[in-house]
């Protein structure tokens, strides 16, 4: 019952991911024209990617969070979320730790954190490098 939860709770937070990143990416492409500067332009784009990406991430903690407290893991939201966050980010620090009855929820959001940050730091990645890409290209002096 717990793997098919995880499994569940996964699912919802990688299709909240990508439509984020679909979001994102959408944003960046529809004002990467507006670049004025490599820097500047750049690091404005660069940001509101990373910013859409952090909220994104935040808020799949948060159901994690909330999927911990409605199990009765934890007291109070407070310390779910702190919970879901450490196992998030994988961290581990072990502090709090959950019953043996929902234990194997801690690794898979693990997992799940690993591989949307790693998914955010894709889409980053790709948003800096295209804007690199547009900016210094041969033809970037006739856009402008």
């Amino acid at each position: 019952m717990n793997f098919a939860l995880g499994m569940a709770t996964m699912a919802i937070c990688l299709i909240l991911q990508c439509l984020l990143l679909v979001a994102a990416l959408r944003y960046y492409s529809g004002h990467w024209q507006e670049i004025p500067s490599l820097f500047l332009g750049g690091l404005r784009l660069v940001t509101g990617v990373m910013l859409v990406l952090i909220v994104g991430n935040i808020v799949q903690v948060s159901i994690w969070a909330v999927l911990f407290y409605l199990l009765g893991e934890f007291d109070t939201l407070q310390l779910a979320l702190y919970h879901s966050g450490v196992n998030f980010a994988t961290l581990g620090y072990g502090d709090i730790v959950m019953s043996e009855q929902h234990r194997i929820l801690g690794p898979l959001e693990a997992i799940h954190g690993a591989l949307m940050i790693g998914v955010s730091t894709a889409a980053l990645s790709r948003a800096f490098g295209e804007t690199l890409r547009v900016k210094t290209s041969p033809d970037a002096a006739h856009r402008d």
